[in-house]
């Protein structure tokens, strides 16, 4: 499924930590936004491990679903583009 997530975070220590996890499953598209392709288990073990680093009353992380029909809808002014599942390819 395509996600995007975005996040405030107030201390810099744990953006980073944040920044890396989302690094590590996602193409970051713009500073404190990340688009995604992940499965249903992949997300929440991702969402299990943010949770272990933001503090829920100061920081906010937001997790957009967006569905195949949606993604056809994504457009893109400026640089940069929209990721594309590889493992599928129409013939």
């Amino acid at each position: 499924m395509y996600v995007t997530i975005a996040y405030d975070i107030h201390d810099d220590h744990r953006r980073d930590r944040v920044a890396k996890l989302l690094e590590d499953h996602g193409t970051r598209v713009q500073y404190s936004v990340f688009d995604c392709l992940l499965d249903e288990r992949q997300l929440q073990r991702l969402r299990q491990q943010l949770e272990a680093v933001v503090v829920q009353e100061e920081d906010s992380v937001r997790f957009y679903r967006l569905c195949q029909r949606c993604c056809g809808g994504i457009e893109v002014l400026g640089t940069g583009g929209v990721l594309h599942d590889e493992r599928f390819r129409i013939i």
